[in-house]
């Protein structure tokens, strides 16, 4: 995410939160009373509708029904009833008055601001009122028979992040639906020169889950007015269970946003994609206005000891993760997702925020659905917050969390150079003293005996149990992109050059162990005009221009065959730290700038007995050490093919000339 995303949000009066005064006196929030039913929120027997609310501070709750999702008077009112629990509840007429509801609290005497429940899964235009829709009403037709793809292991994966509007609004793009949940389902689309477009693309990539940026309802692209063409990544959250309204063909109809995105995972189903939401439950888009606080004040945020909102996330409030109902909102939201739209994973924005019980939590209500639902977040924080680290979900914690992955910036920084000097280059493009961060995503942050971890750029020592729990990549959304990041980071460079800096960086990432992560568009270029935060700038920068696949096909097919060598040889997935310990062993004796390892005994049951590495980083040719041997030749700077280039090479054990800036792969049957 970035941070200064949410300043300009159209809905509400300001992205960050108003906070309590300086020096007030913190109620004690472990004393609420908590309520352990699940069936908060709006829930459907036999189509009759019963609303429960946890507003445990309350002195009385009013329930008003509308016709219209904006606008308009009450057409009915109605007092809920306090339970057990610090829980409220009404059961609504078989047949009520109005389609759209609110809540209202009185708290300390005083009326609170009509909002949806926390617990909203259908919502009017906005999200400004929750509708008394049954979301299971609201399937596209033989969804029951919707099936997961079969995934033996995580580390057989391979994820594609794209953003649902950048996918189909280009005009050439040759897709109907633009911007919508619909355009992503659209298939056998094609753009200039007939290049598949949108889904067909990312078939023919082969990527094995599509992460979409956020696709819940978020606060900044105002529903009503999409003529306007506001964009906006969307990591400023409104309801949580939700889908986005301006992704939808008819914002106003709380069925339309349900049942397009379902359509859209029940074509990706049928086409053996998975999807995975990104998921943003660390803070809110305006804390004073949400039915957090007007229903429970303070109790779902961080607090400093001041009394005034904590702020991790760098958007004027955290979310309390660690408190009892705010963990169980959280939990419920991720599995309802799982089980109702049928998702088969889950990007955590800024996972560190969130404590480590919780993510726990999280994976456990996963199981009982689909043990092959997959987890990952970011494991770190955009700022201080009150919750002790040992309890963050950072990636020095994620040892303590089972079958949940982070994000590797330790291999990203290595490969192309820090994230934030962006003029400053990466290994790949010649910058020394990198190695062992590269070595360190290479075996996929798990503990091996080669690597001297003292010299790893961030991290110190390896903080993944299993490959699986690492996440490799140099570009994400976040940031310049790769081929952007390479042109600053390289000024006067030809373009042959960079390119070849972009294959190398590439071919790291999808021979490394882990988990391999590919921005959409990085596979043909892409560019935003040099913009290292896009979040809210026009489509004409975030839009993918399919005209460059057709101008950079050669890349194109390079990042094709990479992804189709990595998915048909197990030795660059291995599932466990024993496994890489075993297998794969780094070259000694090598020149600055460059690595080299083996893949040895026909790892993970590969048929190639041994796998040969050679990265060379530096801006010229460099003679590196490769053991003596008969080799076929499969990788060599932007060529490939597995069944190999050229005959069968002998090497006698004296150094070979690997060109600047390339790789090579070399197996021994």
């Amino acid at each position: 995410m970035k941070f200064l995303s949410f300043l300009s949000l159209l809905l509400v009066a300001a992205a960050c939160a108003v906070s309590p005064k300086t020096g007030a006196k913190l109620p004690d929030f472990a004393t609420y009373p908590t309520y352990s039913g699940s069936d908060l929120g709006l829930t459907f027997v036999r189509g009759q509708a019963t609303l429960r609310v946890w507003a445990p501070t309350a002195e009385n709750l009013q329930l008003k029904l509308y016709a219209e999702g904006t606008g308009g008077e009450p057409v009915s009112t109605y007092a809920m009833q306090k339970s057990v629990g610090g829980m409220w509840v009404h059961q609504l007429p078989a047949q009520p008055p109005g389609r759209f509801y609110v809540v209202q609290a009185t708290i300390r005497g005083q009326q609170m601001a009509e909002v949806p429940d926390p617990y909203v899964h259908a919502v009017g235009l906005n999200g400004l009122r929750g509708a008394l829709l049954d979301p299971a009403t609201a399937s596209p037709a033989n969804w029951p028979d919707d099936r997961r793809p079969e995934l033996k292991q995580a580390t057989d994966i391979v994820i594609g992040e794209a953003h649902v509007r950048d996918l189909s609004m280009h005009p050439q793009s040759g897709i109907e639906h633009k911007g919508k949940f619909l355009g992503v389902a659209e298939t056998g689309t094609h753009g200039p020169e007939g290049v598949g477009s949108g889904l067909q693309h990312l078939l023919e990539l082969g990527i094995t889950h599509l992460h979409l940026l956020p696709t819940n309802d978020f606060a900044s692209v105002d529903e009503s007015q999409l003529g306007e063409n506001r964009y906006n990544w969307g990591y400023d959250p409104l309801h949580y269970s939700v889908p986005e309204g301006s992704y939808a063909t008819d914002p106003a109809d709380p069925a339309s946003r349900i049942r397009e995105l379902k359509q859209l995972v029940q074509t990706l189903h049928r086409r053996e994609l998975r999807l995975v939401l990104d998921v943003v439950y660390n803070h809110t888009a305006n804390a004073s206005r949400s039915s957090f606080d007007q229903l429970v004040p303070g109790y779902y945020y961080r607090q400093k000891p001041d009394g005034t909102y904590s702020d991790a996330t760098a958007c004027g409030n955290e979310v309390a993760s660690e408190r009892p109902m705010v963990r169980k909102l959280i939990v419920e939201s991720v599995a309802y997702w799982a089980r109702e739209y049928h998702v088969d994973g889950f990007r955590f924005d800024l996972m560190g925020v969130l404590d480590v019980r919780t993510m726990r939590a999280v994976r456990v209500a996963l199981d009982e659905i689909d043990h092959s639902i997959f987890i990952y977040g970011e494991g770190w924080t955009a700022g201080s917050s009150p919750l002790p680290e040992a309890e963050r979900a950072v990636k020095a914690n994620v040892l303590k969390l089972d079958r949940i992955a982070a994000f590797g910036d330790e291999l990203r920084d290595g490969v192309k150079g820090h994230y934030a000097r962006q003029t400053e280059p990466g290994f790949a493009s010649g910058q020394p003293g990198l190695e062992e961060s590269v070595k360190f995503g290479i075996v996929g942050a798990v503990q091996h005996p080669q690597l001297d971890y003292a010299k790893v750029n961030y991290s110190k020592a390896a903080w993944a149990n299993e490959p699986s729990q690492a996440i490799n990549y140099v570009a994400c959304h976040d940031d310049r992109v790769l081929w952007d990041k390479l042109t600053v980071a390289n000024p006067g460079a030809p373009e042959a050059e960079l390119i070849r800096m972009d294959l190398l960086s590439t071919t790291i990432v999808f021979t490394s162990q882990g988990i391999p992560f590919l921005p959409i568009g990085d596979e043909f270029l892409r560019t935003k005009g040099g913009s290292h935060n896009s979040y809210n700038l026009p489509d004409n920068v975030n839009q993918l221009d399919w005209a460059r696949k057709t101008q950079y096909r050669a890349v194109f097919d390079f990042y094709q065959k990479l992804i189709a060598l990595r998915r048909a040889h197990p030795a660059f997935r291995l599932p466990t730290r024993e496994l890489v310990q075993q297998h794969l062993a780094f070259l000694p004796a090598m020149p600055a700038n460059t690595i080299g390892y083996q893949l040895r005994n026909h790892a993970g049951g590969d048929a190639w007995g041994t796998i040969t590495v050679v990265f060379n980083g530096n801006r010229t040719a460099t003679a590196v050490p490769v053991p003596a041997g008969a080799y076929t030749v499969v990788l060599r700077g932007g060529e490939l093919n597995p069944k190999g280039l050229d005959k069968m090479v002998q090497l006698s054990g004296q150094p070979l000339n690997l060109p600047a800036s390339s790789a090579l792969i070399l197996v021994q049957p």
